[in-house]
């Protein structure tokens, strides 16, 4: 019992959590932040959802700014009307995996699956290719590096547990003010609908990202898509 315990954790070391350890503490071969002149990229995760998306991106538009999102490519073949805005109105589409499963659990072909799906489905409704790619929770397993010959994995550099509810809008716009560098790479969430998630929770980031967005700008700050230093 011992051995096989030894063996298992033996694998996830080398499968998951080394690599995930890797591009999170390093960066190595991810996009994670930039230099503290440049922009702010901000990134949203779970989408579409058809009762947040759309107020953020009519956010989005008010403030006249540009962002990115990473999003799954079964709820893009919900909602293809949603992406196609993403993309009409200026933003960076990227893929999330097909379902939000965790690299950690899926073999390196069905983590490829996933991630072709998803961009065979943006590609399909929008006309374009996406190669930008976040997988969920961050998580890679070892043969993701290959992924990175076709596609950029981005990361972030700010997080701030705007998937939970409590605390309202007043912690997430907190907790945004406090890690407010430039070229921050900011990960929000457009849908409460993930496991762990509350579902109301993205009211209260749409709140707090207006407010942060207005106080971002009148300090100096601007935005951009994470596409925008190549």
């Amino acid at each position: 019992m011992e051995q096989t315990f030894i063996i298992i954790i033996s694998g996830l070391l080398i499968y998951t959590i080394i690599p995930t350890l890797v591009v999170r503490l390093f960066g190595i071969g991810v996009y994670k932040r930039g230099t503290s002149k440049q922009p702010i990229a901000l990134t949203f995760d779970d989408g579409p959802d058809p009762e947040y998306t759309p107020l953020l991106l009519d956010l989005l538009k008010k403030h006249n700014i540009k962002v990115t999102f990473f999003v799954l490519g079964r709820k893009a073949e919900q909602y293809p009307d949603l992406i196609q805005r993403m993309h009409s109105e200026g933003h960076l589409v990227g893929i999330h995996n097909y379902v939000h499963w965790s690299n950690a659990l899926m073999s390196p072909k069905k983590v490829r699956e996933q991630v072709n799906k998803t961009a065979n489905v943006i590609d399909r409704i929008i006309g374009k290719r996406t190669f930008y790619y976040r997988p969920p929770w961050g998580v890679i397993n070892l043969f993701d590096f290959f992924l990175m010959r076709k596609f950029r994995m981005i990361l972030w550099s700010v997080i701030v547990g705007d998937w939970k509810s409590s605390g309202g809008k007043q912690k997430i716009k907190q907790r945004l003010l406090s890690k407010l560098k430039g070229g921050a790479v900011i990960v929000l969430h457009d849908s409460g609908q993930t496991f762990g998630a509350d579902r109301e929770a993205p009211a209260y980031m749409l709140e707090a990202l207006n407010e942060f967005i207005t106080e971002a700008l009148y300090t100096g700050y601007s935005f951009h898509r994470v596409d925008a230093d190549r």
